[in-house]
């Protein structure tokens, strides 16, 4: 069974952590979508910042450093790409107006949110025991953490909505997806018997601010349709799939609809069913219609590799990063893959070359670990016991890593090895010391 949604507990801080989704597919429309908002803003756009938060309740929320964050339920729920491109302009309508400044996080929340770069990809894959997860989640005890992060006062969600359709207009997107957002979470709020959902408790909407945004909808004569409508409905339809139990998949994405989101959607409910020739040649249609869709190919690899074809996996793996040369988490893939066919000696040296590229972008434990086995393949002594002691010092376990980082140093290291071995073992001293002063 593949593990996409239960796989590593990561606390964030000793009160607060985050169910966390890492999908690159949907991470790049994230992207796509935001980073007009952000430069009409003037604010700095890195999309290592922008997370998928594992809840289906309506939300979105930002913090310090610029990092946005929004529920896997907001996306599946939206009607269209401009709704929610409409909340995510309200969310930096907040960031642009100073507000978060104004609501520092208790305790280090908003400080350790950044160890959320870690979680891309590759996380996940460490404890699933797999590389290739395509869709994999950290997660937390998670109850009402993050819907406390920020909570706003009218003030400043008129404000955020005063921005937000100015963003939008610079932009030339139409304010009615949030106008048709926040009617939404009004309804859901007004209906006896349903809990007050997240997104109200910490964004209050009034009826000033639905006639506000009334206006501007009435006053934009622009078209109201997002630029990248077709990837938003296909996003949607995955994180759908992969999220909701197969049935219900089938349910909402009934054999007759034969577009390419209902397709993809099926697919991988295929694929979590374990009905292995179906979900194969659901894929190989997919990829005949849209042979340059490297995320097709991604899937492919998951599938082939998941059910030890590892061979196939390969060339799929290597299909997909062809067509996406820049994606961290396909070089992950690849190497995982690589790793499990009995590599030669060239071919180990290529698998450390992509795991040393995944890490200047994005260092994860799991990275770290399978390029420990890579140099232990090399029997590189000294590399192996180095890449398992940044493993470790990622995953907390400073004793072990300490431990691991004096076996490297004892196994006549490298220059560079050993300059980044010296490194380390401050980070661990400056870690340890900060423990004690904690007690």
């Amino acid at each position: 069974m593949i593990a996409l949604l239960w796989a590593f507990m990561l606390p964030i801080a000793s009160s607060f952590a985050l169910s966390l989704i890492s999908d690159e597919e949907t991470e790049v429309f994230l992207a796509e979508t935001v980073r007009p908002l952000f430069l009409a803003a003037g604010l700095s756009f890195d999309t290592r910042r922008i997370f998928i938060v594992n809840d289906k309740a309506l939300n979105a929320f930002v913090s310090d450093g610029n990092n946005m964050f929004v529920t896997s339920g907001t996306i599946m729920n939206a009607d269209s790409q401009n709704e929610l491109m409409g909340v995510l302009a309200h969310e930096t309508g907040h960031i642009e107006g100073g507000h978060i400044l104004r609501h520092k996080i208790k305790t280090r929340e908003v400080e350790t949110i950044s160890l959320a770069s870690m979680l891309l990809g590759g996380a996940a894959g460490l404890a699933a025991g797999r590389a290739d997860v395509s869709l994999a989640a950290i997660l937390g005890a998670q109850g009402q953490a993050y819907a406390s992060l920020l909570s706003y006062q009218v003030s400043e969600e008129r404000s955020a909505d005063e921005a937000a359709v100015k963003l939008l207009k610079q932009v030339n997107q139409s304010p009615r997806g949030l106008f048709n957002f926040m009617k939404k979470i009004q309804k859901q709020n007004t209906l006896q018997g349903i809990e007050e959902s997240s997104y109200f408790r910490t964004h209050p909407v009034t009826s000033e601010r639905l006639s506000f945004l009334e206006k501007a909808t009435r006053d934009y004569k622009g078209n109201p349709a997002g630029r990248e409508e077709n990837d938003f409905l296909r996003v949607k339809a995955k994180l759908y799939a992969y999220i909701s139990e197969p049935k219900k998949t089938f349910i909402k994405y009934k054999e007759n609809d034969t577009s390419i989101p209902a397709r993809y959607a099926r697919t991988i409910a295929h694929f979590k069913q374990l009905k292995m020739k179906e979900a194969l040649a659901d894929i190989q249609g997919l990829i005949e219609e849209e042979p340059n869709n490297p995320y097709f190919w991604e899937l492919k690899g998951q599938m082939l590799l998941e059910t030890s074809r590892i061979a196939p996996a390969v060339e799929a793996y290597r299909q997909a990063l062809k067509l996406h040369p820049d994606s961290a988490i396909f070089k992950l893939n690849l190497a995982q893959a690589l790793l499990e066919n009995s590599p030669d000696e060239a071919t180990q040296g290529q698998i450390v070359n992509l795991l040393n590229q995944v890490l200047i972008y994005n260092p994860n434990s799991y990275a770290w670990i399978l390029l420990s086995r890579a140099y232990g393949l090399q029997k590189d002594a000294a590399g192996y016991n180095y890449a398992a002691a940044q493993a470790s010092f990622l995953s907390g376990d400073l004793r072990l890593a300490k431990k691991q980082l004096q076996q490297a140093l004892q196994s006549s290291p490298s220059q560079a090895i050993r300059l980044k071995a010296d490194d380390l073992m401050q980070r661990i001293s400056d870690e340890e010391k900060k423990s004690a002063q904690s007690r």
